[in-house]
């Protein structure tokens, strides 16, 4: 269980320093802030966000499951599920 906390605090941390590169400030960034709404999300800012995404996570991200993240709780998530199924 706490293996898991650990885990899960630091692809919270690298997903948002992802967020932070793609150049989204700090204060803006939280569970429940949607990338168009709230981010504020072009084709470009998605565009860099999955190249940094990709790289910090060593995952390879389709289309089509880019257009299932509409906040950063679904991208965190996401990331979880993947990198355990990744371990495995």
């Amino acid at each position: 269980m706490e293996t898991e906390i650990l885990e899960e605090k630091s692809i919270r941390r690298r997903l948002y320093r992802v967020l932070r590169k793609t150049g989204v400030n700090k204060e803006f960034i939280k569970p429940n802030a949607s990338f168009i709404e709230d981010l504020n999300f072009d084709k470009i800012d998605w565009t860099i966000f999955t190249f940094y995404l990709e790289g910090i996570f060593n995952i390879s991200v389709k289309d089509e499951e880019l257009n299932n993240f509409g906040n950063v709780d679904d991208t965190l998530h996401y990331l979880k599920t993947e990198l355990i199924y990744l371990n495995n």
